[in-house]
């Protein structure tokens, strides 16, 4: 039997990464994963736990309008949030189905001072990284998170480990 399933966005990654966690999910299930662009209704760099929540749900919910004939929707938005110890970086994640939702949120990191300031300046985050690293369009490839950790955990993992809890409820039918 086939899941079909729709990203909220187009970027290689955060289909790739959400293929992989279904697989794992619903092994005996045939997978078919599809981008479509919708607008989040957030800055493109959300700056709060809050907006960034609101971005990732407002992105499966546009994805759900833009293609209705599916059984789920996600929305993974990236965000930051400055607390006592500097800019924490992470990603929300939203999956809905036609009658049901759930959300996970990837781990936290911290980033160096410089990109932070930048970041902090007006400059989207990826766009951040690819200055400060000498990089292009690094948020389609490794995003922040593989280049601060040298490769050991890449854009796809980091958002394939958020999207199995996130899948939780369905794959175990939690009401």
């Amino acid at each position: 039997m086939l899941f079909k399933s729709i990203v909220a966005s187009k970027n290689p990654v955060k289909i790739e990464a959400t293929k992989a966690a279904f697989k794992k999910m619903f092994p005996e299930r045939e997978i078919r994963c599809e981008g479509v662009s919708v607008s989040s209704e957030v800055r493109d760099q959300p700056m709060s736990q809050q907006e960034t929540l609101a971005g990732a749900e407002k992105r499966a919910l546009n994805a759900q309008r833009e293609i209705p004939n599916a059984d789920f929707w996600i929305g993974i938005e990236g965000g930051i949030h400055d607390d006592e110890f500097g800019m924490q970086a992470f990603a929300w994640i939203v999956v809905l189905s036609k009658n049901a939702a759930s959300q996970a949120q990837t781990a936290v990191f911290y980033l160096p001072e410089p990109i932070a300031k930048m970041v902090r300046e007006g400059v989207e985050l990826g766009d951040a990284d690819d200055l400060y690293f000498g990089r292009s369009n690094s948020k389609q490839k490794e995003g922040a998170v593989g280049i601060l950790t040298n490769g050991e955990i890449d854009r796809k993992t980091y958002y394939e480990h958020a999207m199995v809890m996130a899948l939780i409820p369905f794959a175990n039918k939690i009401k």
